[in-house]
């Protein structure tokens, strides 16, 4: 959706438009940080715990040591698709991670746990990415319609309105990190309190944790920049 976005509002003004620097520079950012989640979970991937528990028998570890007994643990299909669920209090661990001993697969069913922890605890900024969701799902999926029409039909407002809707996709972007890296910090926490995890254990389940985090940095910093790309295109089209 956002690649898509980009090219066709530069085609607006020329072949080549000098803010599709930005465009690059989002781009670039995070196909590194994807090269460095995968490169970190692989290598961890194959260091067996010496506690030898699953990522499941992690995850209810953790869920009985916070006295959450509300909250299930499934599998699902695919690798890293990871996550927790608060409408159905449901902890999904992918393929990679149910069944693995792995340091790197303890330390994603830990983070996700953590995620858990923090709607137990009525975390701020975990409800206010919740609340943001709808807005952000409804701003990134129309904002491009609106921007373009607003373009095609020289109507500068309905440009301006668009950029306000994919704003909430931005601002989504920026809550959400606050959200993981607590989420990454109890998840370590928790790891030694139980001892799931040894000290040097859990310095390499930091350096997966760490990497998966910058998956949502790039991301973010790849919308902050298509935003700025979006308000100097706007500022452009309404000098012209």
């Amino acid at each position: 959706m956002y690649v898509g976005g980009y090219g066709g509002f530069g085609g607006w003004h020329m072949m080549w438009d000098p803010t599709y620097v930005l465009v690059l520079a989002g781009v670039v950012l995070s196909l590194i940080a994807s090269m460095m989640v995968k490169s970190t979970f692989s290598r961890y991937s194959t260091v067996r715990s010496y506690s030898g528990m699953t990522g499941a028998q992690t995850a209810q570890r953790i869920l009985d040591h916070a006295g959450i007994r509300d909250v299930s643990i499934v599998r699902v299909s695919g690798h890293l698709t990871d996550h927790y669920n608060p409408k159905t209090k449901q902890v999904a661990l992918s393929d990679s991670v149910y069944g693995s001993n792995s340091v790197a697969a303890i330390a994603v069913a830990a983070h996700e746990c953590g995620h858990v922890i923090q709607h137990a605890n009525s975390y701020t900024p975990l409800a206010v990415r919740s609340a943001l969701v709808p807005l952000a799902n409804f701003g990134s999926g129309i904002s491009w319609f609106v921007i373009i029409a607003g373009l095609i039909f020289s109507i500068q407002p309905l440009v301006t309105a668009g950029i306000i809707l994919f704003s909430f996709a931005v601002l989504f972007q920026i809550v959400t990190l606050p959200v993981e890296f607590n989420a990454s910090h109890r998840a370590l926490r928790i790891l030694q309190e139980t001892g799931i995890l040894g000290n040097d254990e859990g310095h390499s389940a930091g350096k997966v944790l760490r990497a998966a985090a910058m998956t949502y940095v790039a991301a973010a910093a790849a919308s902050i920049l298509q935003l700025l790309r979006l308000i100097i295109l706007s500022g452009r089209n309404r000098d012209d």
